[in-house]
Order: structure tokens, then C-alpha cells, then sequence
């Protein structure tokens, strides 16, 4: 059925004024006909107004309103999840609204009949959104109406009509338009509106999480949501010793950092050409040698991580731990703090050449950049990995790694380039270019470093950020915006963390 669509010069949205209330309670009275006490009193609306202006808002349709939409803010703490509507006024005073609360709660919301069908309610909601974010509550929160329950109460449990109303078997315009502009039913509540017969009195506890929520905390902490990535795509060549090494790799670090760089990524293994000088020996006692040269390296990137103001993934080298070689890397923080993790699948050559065994710890880090996940060359190629990562928190992969031939490039390429659209996050790689002739096992390279993303409309359409050029010393430098990460898992085209079928399948450590 097609309404006729009133002529429209001009659409506003304004805060409600008590110049309004004459036009507003005669909407009310039309909107909720089916409710005992439909509408506000004027003494009832002046205390809104009062206590948060900003809250109460209508639309304008050639100067006459359209629709309202009036809210408080309550504090989680003192607030139960199953509540009454007059409890979350307190008896209609609003007297629960405090500046100090963590929540939006919406105390109504409407549009005029001859109104409807120009989306006008949404704009309404995508304000309530916006107010919500601009003063970082938590969640906008409101008891939901099903008014169309009453005709299914004798067969059907509320959750059963939701569930129902959900796979669109039912038609509930109400809640399905609640639904569709991203708000979840979390609760039943029981004896919600006193009155409202056409739901039984029953509500849906209906809630909308602000995803750039921060707690607030007495500690300063930078908001930064666009981090500078910097990439040192490494070249293998013959160093005099462990000084001319670090020269070297500070060279990289100030050359990232002097473009402000947040994090500086270097390859697997890239002190590998320390081994030149133990050629003589076979390549398990030379690899071991190398080991030795691990807590100075990383002592040492730990200065750097201070004095240049960067956080530094250190790649990867091999150390000893408990009489057993293992291929690790250091997640050194500007604040000093200093984060291991370990390659968890070595590869068949690593066991067969070296000795070398898989690590056992898995877990993303805290950074002032947040958070981070790190897995050293082939554990990219295992998704469980990434997957774990990403249920943790993980904003950013970084994987560093090492091959030779481009096919082995390739693997890595790929695989970290599925991590970042499963896991909706940004990945970046980085390896060694060059040959070290006087290095048993490592005597050549192929890498082309790169900086992934998501594949979707606010990120590049072939979800690749940034690329080195293939088998060349350079930096690449990228910006990812740790924002669009959030705008994606709630609202992309696909939400591949959000849509996971874990009632059929799931992924967990066994520590």
C-alpha cells in the first residue's frame, strides 16, 4: 500500500524547546492511541530539557514536527539489566539521569503517521549514535516495544517471536527497524510498560555498542586510531661484527622513526650474516653460535626502542632455552618494555638442518598503538593462528619472515593476505633481500615486504595498503587506521569475525 508523500521544503533537526510541547503532545496522542497516558506532561519535558538538553531532539518538516526523540544517561553500576520502564525514570522524574553514567538510555522515539516511510526514524537513531560517541558512552540502551506479540502470546514464548521476527518468518515493523539500524536484543523484560497490551507488557531489552568507546582511565594514553607502520625490507651482506651489524640496523630505525613511525618491522633471521664467521663449523653448531649473540641484539634494540620513541619487532634470531633451539623475536616498547614471542611451526628444513624446535606461547600484546599479534614466517600459513590472535583483541599482524625462492615467498604473500580479510585486521610482512655466499643454508633471498588490509569499500579494493619493490633495500612506510577496523566489524559488507557459525565449529588453545 503507497502513501502519498507530503510536499517537503525543508528538513530540520532541532533540540526540543517547550515551544514545541503543544505539537508534541498531540503527536504522542496519535502515535501511542493503544496506551493509557500517551503523552508527557509539560513539567515532565521541561525536567529533560533541564537536565540534558542535547538529548532531546526533533525533526522539522516545513516547520511543523515530524518526530522526537527524547533520552537520558545512567550509569551501568547502578543499573539492572532487568528493569521496569518507570524504574528507569524513576517514576517519569528522569531523576536516573546522571552526566556522570556510561549509558544512552532512550526514554522515546517517534515519527508522525503521515511522515512515515522517508527514514526519518533513522536519522533520529543516527544522531542518538553520534551523541553517543561524541560524549564516548558505552551503549545506547532502551526497552523495545513488540507490538504485535499480543497476537502470537498463546503460541508463541517472547523469545520465540524475536527469534522468529529475526529469520523474518514474522513481520514485526518495529523491532525489525530497530534490527536493521544495528541495535541487538540482549534481555526480555518482563512487565516493562505498564499498560502496554498490544505486547503483553513485555519489552526487548534492545542495546548498540559504541565501538570507539574508551574507558576512562587516570593514566595518560594517547588516542591514536592512524598508526605509522614502517617496514625495513633488509639486505643480507657480510658484516665485521656485531657493532657494524647494529650500525646498520640503526640506520633503518632512525630513517622510520624520522618519518614518525610507530612501529619499525624487521625480518626473520635478519642477523643471519653474523654466522659467516662460524662457516667452519657444521650448521647446527653455527646456528647455535649465532644464538649466543641474541640477548645482546635484543638489549640493544631496547635502547634504540627509547631513544628513537618506537616500538620495534626485532624479526626473529635462534635462542637456547633449557638446552633447546628455538627461533624467536622481541616485541621492544618505547616505554622500555620488552614482549617475546616465538615461532610455533618451524619448518621442515629449520628441524632437519638445525635442530630447531616449535615454541608453545600465543598471544597478542599490548601496545600504546593497540593491540598486536606476531607470527614468525610459516606460522602464517596456519590460519588457526591468526585466528586466536584475532579473538584476542589483535588490531595489526606483523610477520616477519624469510625465504628463498619466490614461490616460498609466495606461501607467506598469500596466507598473510587471507589473515587479514578473516580476521579483519591489518597485516604486515617484511624480509631479506640479497645472497650471503659464506652462510651455509642461507645463502639467498626473496622478498617483496607489503602491508595488507581488509577488502572493502573504506580500504584499497585489492586489500593492499603498501608494497616494496621486490628484491630491493628500502623502507616502506604505511598508515593504517586502526578506526576503520571498528566501522568494519560492525558494519561491513561481510563481518567475517561477527558471522562465524560457532555453534557448529570453534578454535582454542589447549594452555
Amino acid at each position: 500500500m503507497s502513501t502519498k508523500t507530503p510536499d517537503i521544503e525543508n528538513i530540520e533537526l532541532e533540540y526540543l524547546s517547550m515551544d514545541h510541547y503543544q505539537e508534541l503532545k498531540a503527536a504522542m496522542i496519535t502515535a501511542y492511541s493503544e496506551v493509557e497516558d500517551p503523552y508527557w506532561e509539560e513539567h515532565q519535558i521541561e525536567a529533560l530539557i533541564s537536565k540534558f538538553p542535547e538529548g532531546q531532539v526533533v525533526i522539522m518538516i516545513n516547520g511543523h514536527l515530524a518526530g522526537c526523540a527524547l533520552s537520558i544517561i545512567v550509569d551501568s553500576n547502578a543499573f539492572s539489566d532487568y528493569h521496569t520502564y518507570k524504574e528507569a525514570t524513576q517514576n517519569y522524574t528522569f531523576d536516573t539521569h546522571t552526566d556522570e553514567g556510561d549509558i544512552l538510555y532512550g526514554i522515546d522515539i517517534f515519527i508522525k503517521q503521515e511522515f512515515r516511510g522517508l527514514r526519518l526514524g533513522r536519522r533520529l537513531y543516527d544522531y542518538r549514535k553520534e551523541l553517543c560517541e561524541k560524549l564516548n558512552l558505552k551503549s545506547i540502551t532502551f526497552g523495545g516495544r513488540i507490538p504485535n506479540y499480543s497476537k502470537y502470546a498463546d503460541k508463541l514464548s517472547p523469545k520465540q517471536y524475536i527469534e522468529k521476527v529475526k529469520r523474518k518468518e514474522i513481520n514485526d515493523p518495529v523491532l525489525n527497524f530497530q534490527i536493521s539500524n544495528d541495535f541487538h536484543p540482549s534481555k526480555i523484560l518482563r512487565g516493562y510498560l505498564e499498560g502496554d497490551e498490544a505486547s503483553n507488557e513485555f519489552a526487548v531489552l534492545l542495546e548498540w555498542d559504541n565501538i570507539y568507546y574508551e574507558k576512562p582511565t587516570k593514566k595518560v594514553v594517547p588516542n591514536k586510531t592512524v598508526v605509522r607502520i614502517g617496514l625495513i625490507q633488509w639486505q643480507m651482506r657480510p658484516y665485521k661484527d656485531m657493532d657494524d651489524l647494529m650500525q646498520q640496523a640503526e640506520y633503518f630505525v632512525d630513517a622510520v622513526s624520522g618519518y614518525r613511525s610507530d612501529f619499525a618491522l624487521f625480518p626473520e633471521f635478519f642477523n643471519a650474516p653474523l654466522m659467516a664467521e662460524n662457516n667452519h663449523l657444521s650448521e647446527p653448531d653455527a646456528i647455535r653460535e649465532l644464538a649466543a649473540h641474541t640477548e645482546e641484539v635484543v638489549s640493544r634494540f631496547s635502547e634504540l626502542s627509547i631513544s628513537y620513541n618506537i616500538n620495534i619487532i626485532t624479526g626473529s634470531m635462534p635462542e637456547i632455552k633449557r638446552g633447546k633451539l628455538y627461533n624467536v623475536g622481541y616485541l621492544c616498547k618505547r616505554d622500555g618494555s620488552i614482549e617475546r614471542y616465538e615461532k610455533i611451526h618451524v619448518t621442515p628444513d629449520e628441524e632437519k638442518v638445525w635442530g630447531m624446535q616449535g615454541g608453545n606461547e600465543i598471544r597478542a600484546f599490548d601496545t600504546d598503538c593497540g593491540k598486536v599479534g606476531i607470527l614468525i614466517c610459516y606460522d602464517t600459513e596456519f590460519p588457526e593462528l591468526g585466528r586466536l590472535l584475532a579473538d584476542e583483541g589483535m588490531d595489526i599482524l606483523f610477520v616477519p619472515f624469510l625465504t628463498d625462492t619466490q614461490n616460498g615467498y609466495s606461501r607467506v604473500r598469500h596466507c598473510a593476505q587471507a589473515r587479514a580479510i578473516e580476521n579483519e585486521c591489518y597485516v604486515a610482512i617484511a624480509g631479506s633481500v640479497g645472497n650471503l655466499p659464506n652462510v651455509h643454508n642461507m645463502d639467498i633471498q626473496f622478498a617483496q615486504s607489503m602491508v595488507f588490509t581488509p577488502c572493502d569499500f573504506a580500504f584499497p579494493t585489492n586489500g593492499v595498503k603498501a608494497e616494496a619493490t621486490p628484491n630491493s633495500e628500502m623502507i616502506l612506510i604505511a598508515d593504517v587506521d586502526i578506526g576503520l577496523l571498528r566501522e568494519l566489524n560492525q558494519f561491513g559488507s561481510v563481518r567475517n569475525l561477527k558471522d562465524r557459525r560457532k555453534d557448529l565449529y570453534q578454535v582454542w588453545k589447549k594452555k
